[in-house]
């Protein structure tokens, strides 16, 4: 996911870029069109609206659903309503086949904040990442050494051959990067904007669910944008030091290894919980850009191999209210990744990634280190 935040966000200075979208509608004479606005610009969909409607001779439906990202399309649902066009807002296109006519619009800001202010961040960050460089081999850890490890906030990903700051930022905010790569290098860094998968469509870009870019040259992180949604993500997929820079605050800040390791201990008590569990239901994904069959069935085939139930469960929306009565020891989340994350404490029983049911039945070591559950 890669939407923008509800945090505070000066809407007047917000680029909507509705002109290419109000000229597509015009030369292909579209009567009925979608609009699917993330939730942090919701407020801002009725004004859109009417700007659409004076403007060309289509009528708009706002999708009024909550849209997360690029991944949360609607397209069947408004084919069958007769829609001959979506305007996906504020998201970049995904390697997905979205089923019909759609035109993602790209929403910036206009930010500028100084670099003054995590600096000194940013040289504590890298004398971390530079002090890691003579880390050596961790195939000789105990299993106790091992879990200690996985428990590391910062360190778990070794070694590393560079030190570079990667300097990354939400959708919005990244026609910033490169001029901001020139500033911290103009402040004596060494700076790599990353590139990551066909997933990501620009330079620099992380989604909540795929942080690809990340290479063992970089040694920490700068994220432009607002909010620790990217930032948790970002820091779990990477095990180093992340600093943030808001561009609607100019604030300065870092993600705390305290936070992380609370996060770790949670994902660890978890996969201990799980250990002796008999019957797991597997959650798949039945949004385009979220479906992971493939990965549910050979979860499933990995707990028949232990002697364990897998029961396929398939759902649009993911909630406690919808699956808990069901009679498993535990479900294993296999849609949007961030929901075993970040919602994890609202279930009654554990719920946890692929990555860490493989751990509990020692197909993959701890040693490793946590290992961020991702769609490619």
């Amino acid at each position: 996911m890669n939407g923008l935040p509800v945090v505070f966000m000066d809407l007047d200075r917000h680029d909507f870029q509705l002109e290419e979208l109000i000229d597509r509608i015009k030369g292909h004479d579209h009567r009925l069109i979608a609009l699917q606005i993330p939730e942090g610009l919701k407020m801002q969909a009725l004004e859109m609206m009417d700007e659409i409607e004076d403007e060309t001779s289509a009528k708009v439906i706002l999708a009024a659903d909550p849209c997360y990202g690029a991944c949360d399309l609607v397209h069947d649902k408004m084919k069958m309503m007769g829609v001959e066009l979506v305007a996906h807002m504020g998201h970049s296109q995904m390697n997905i086949d979205s089923g019909m006519p759609t035109q993602f619009i790209d929403v910036t800001y206009d930010g500028d904040p100084a670099i003054d202010p995590v600096l000194p961040i940013l040289a504590q960050h890298r004398a971390v990442a530079q002090a890691r460089l003579s880390e050596g081999d961790i195939s000789g850890l105990s299993e106790e050494e091992a879990q200690d490890r996985f428990l590391d906030a910062v360190g778990r990903v070794a070694p590393l051959k560079g030190a570079k700051l990667g300097l990354v930022a939400s959708i919005q905010h990244l026609h910033l990067v490169f001029d901001y790569k020139e500033r911290f290098e103009a402040a004596g860094y060494e700076v790599e904007v990353p590139v990551g998968g066909a997933r990501l469509t620009f330079p620099g870009q992380v989604l909540g669910c795929n942080y690809s870019g990340d290479d063992d040259e970089i040694g920490h992180y700068l994220f432009l944008g607002s909010g620790d949604f990217h930032p948790i993500g970002l820091a779990l997929h990477t095990g180093k030091p992340l600093a943030m820079l808001d561009p609607y605050t100019g604030g300065a800040s870092e993600m705390g290894a305290e936070r992380i390791e609370r996060i770790l201990r949670q994902r660890f008590g978890l996969i201990m919980a799980i250990q002796e569990s008999q019957n797991f239901a597997i959650l798949i994904g039945e949004k385009p850009g979220q479906m992971r069959r493939s990965l549910a069935l050979k979860l499933k085939r990995t707990l028949a191999k232990h002697g364990k139930k897998g029961y396929l469960l398939a759902l649009e929306h993911v909630g406690p209210e919808l699956i808990d009565f069901y009679p498993v020891d535990a479900f294993v989340n296999t849609a949007c990744p961030r929901i075993a994350i970040d919602d994890s404490v609202k279930y009654a029983k554990p719920l946890v990634t692929p990555f860490e049911l493989e751990v509990a039945l020692g197909e993959k070591k701890w040693e490793t280190g946590y290992q961020f559950d991702e769609i490619p």
